[in-house]
C-alpha cells in the first residue's frame, strides 16, 4: 500500500521547512531507513527516512521549495498504485511535535560529520557544480551526507575556509593589473542566511528602534568572577562567566520593569511574567538565539550551566527549534571581541535587546581609574518610551555595579 511521506513538524513553532536535497529520484527503489531527502528549518537541518520498502512513486516538491509542515512531500509504494488521494492537497494528518531535551540529537537525524571521502568520491550534483564554480578542493572535504556523501554545505565550508585547488583559473589581466588581485569566489546564500537577513531587515523597517548607551563600574563583578574561577572546582561551581552574570542580573531586573519584558504584537503588547532570555549565539550556520526559559527562577550556578548547554546545542546543530523561539528579551555580547559600543537589532516581536560591550578603563570623579563595562540597550519606541527604558538600563547598571549587595539581597528574599 502506498505511503505518503509528509513534512514533519519539528516543534510547535515551525510552520514550514525548506527541501534541501533529494537522495532518491522518482522510480528509484528504496528500503525502509533509506534517506529520501533532507530539509531545513531556519536554524537546523534534518534527514527524512523512508518508513517502508518500495519505489519512490512521486515527488511533489523539489530542492529549495518551502513546504508547509504535515504536507505530503512524496509517496513511496509499489509501481502502478493509485496515489490520487495522497497528493499535497489531500487533508494533512495530525502529528504531535517531536520533543527533545536540551543538547539531545534530533530524532529525525541532525547532520553529523562523516569521514573524509575515499578515492571513489560520492558527491551530489549541486555540490559538484558549486565546487566547479568556486574551485574548492574536494580532496579536503568531509562529507556530511548519508554514507559520507559530499553535499552543498560541505563545499560551502571549504570555500569559507579558503580551501581551493592550486592553479585555479583567475580573472583575465587588465591594463597590467595582476590577475590574482581580481580573483573572487561567489558564495551562495544559505537558506538560514537569507532568513536572518529577511528578519533583520523587517526588524529595522517595521520598528521605531532607539539605542541607549551606559556603563557601570565592573570592579565587584570582576572580583567575584576571579574568586569563582579560583575556587570553582572546590565549590563544585560551573565555569561562571561575565556573560552569565549579565544574564542573571538581567533576569532579576526584568522582573522590576515588566514593560520591557514582552512582545509588541499588532494592536497590543504581551507583558510576560517570566524572564525568557534569548542568548545571541554565533554558530557556523549563522546567528542563532536559543532561549533560557524562566531565568528569573534560576540560581547563578544553575543558570550558568543551562546557558552553556543551550549555546553548545545551538552550535552543534542539535537544538530543537522550539528552544529558538519564545524569548521575551535578548542579550548579545560583542564585548568579548573588543567592541566598546554598538547598536544591536531587536529580535521581533520582542521589545528590546541588550548589547554587552567590552571593558575599558575609565576615570572616576575622584580622579581614580576603574574598569567600566558598556551596555547598549535598543528598544522599540512604539512599545515603550525612552524614560522607562532608561530606568531599566540604570537599574541594571546599579545591580551590576553593586554586585555583592545584589547577591546578598537575593538571598534574603
Amino acid at each position: 500500500m502506498a505511503q505518503a511521506i509528509i513534512m514533519p513538524r519539528q516543534g510547535i513553532s515551525v510552520e514550514s521547512c525548506l527541501i534541501g536535497e533529494w537522495m532518491k529520484e522518482e522510480g528509484a527503489s528504496v528500503k525502509a531507513g533509506d534517506i529520501l531527502f533532507t530539509y531545513e528549518t531556519d536554524k537546523a537541518a534534518f534527514e527524512e527516512e523512508s518508513p517502508v520498502d518500495g519505489v519512490l512513486l512521486k515527488r511533489f516538491y523539489e530542492a529549495g521549495d518551502e513546504v508547509p509542515c504535515l504536507k505530503t512531500v512524496c509517496v513511496v509504494g509499489e509501481p502502478g498504485e493509485d496515489i490520487s488521494d495522497l497528493t499535497p492537497d489531500a487533508e494533512a494528518p495530525s502529528e504531535p511535535a517531536k520533543e527533545y531535551k536540551t543538547g539531545e540529537k534530533a530524532a529525525a537525524g541532525v547532520f553529523t560529520a562523516a569521514p573524509a571521502p575515499s578515492a571513489e568520491m560520492i558527491i551530489s550534483p549541486r555540490a559538484k557544480k558549486l565546487a566547479e564554480q568556486s574551485h574548492a578542493d574536494l580532496s579536503q572535504a568531509a562529507g556530511s551526507g548519508p554514507g559520507g556523501r559530499i553535499i552543498e554545505r560541505d563545499v560551502a565550508a571549504l570555500i569559507r575556509n579558503g580551501k581551493s585547488r592550486h592553479g585555479a583559473e583567475a580573472a583575465a589581466p587588465t591594463a597590467g593589473i595582476p590577475a590574482d588581485v581580481r580573483a573572487y569566489t561567489d558564495i551562495p546564500l544559505s537558506n538560514m542566511r537569507r532568513l536572518i537577513g529577511k528578519a533583520m531587515h523587517e526588524s529595522l523597517t517595521d520598528m521605531a528602534q532607539l539605542t541607549l548607551h551606559a556603563s557601570f563600574d565592573a570592579t565587584e563583578v570582576l572580583a567575584f568572577r576571579k574568586a569563582v574561577k579560583e575556587r570553582g572546582e572546590e565549590l563544585s561551581l560551573a565555569n561562571i562567566t561575565l556573560n552569565d552574570i549579565i544574564l542573571y542580573a538581567v533576569s532579576r531586573t526584568l522582573m522590576r520593569h515588566p514593560g520591557i519584558n514582552g512582545h509588541y504584537v499588532a494592536d497590543h503588547i504581551k507583558q510576560y511574567h517570566s524572564a525568557n532570555i534569548g542568548i545571541a549565539t554565533d554558530t557556523e550556520r549563522g546567528l542563532m538565539v536559543p532561549t533560557l526559559f524562566g531565568a528569573e527562577g534560576m540560581g547563578l550556578n544553575a543558570l550558568s550551566r543551562e546557558a552553556k548547554n543551550l549555546v553548545e546545542a545551538a552550535r552543534s546543530g542539535q537544538i530543537h527549534p522550539d528552544l529558538l523561539t519564545g524569548g521575551t528579551f535578548t542579550v548579545t555580547n560583542l564585548g568579548v571581541l573588543g567592541v566598546e559600543r554598538f547598536t544591536p537589532v531587536i529580535n521581533p516581536p520582542q521589545i528590546a535587546i541588550l548589547g554587552v560591550c567590552a571593558i575599558r578603563t575609565a576615570l572616576g570623579e575622584d580622579g581614580t581609574h576603574y574598569p567600566a563595562m558598556g551596555l547598549s540597550l535598543t528598544f522599540d519606541h512604539r512599545a515603550i518610551d525612552g524614560a522607562p527604558a532608561a530606568r531599566f538600563l540604570q537599574d541594571l547598571c546599579r545591580c551590576l555595579s553593586e554586585w555583592n549587595l545584589s547577591l546578598a539581597l537575593e538571598t534574603l528574599r
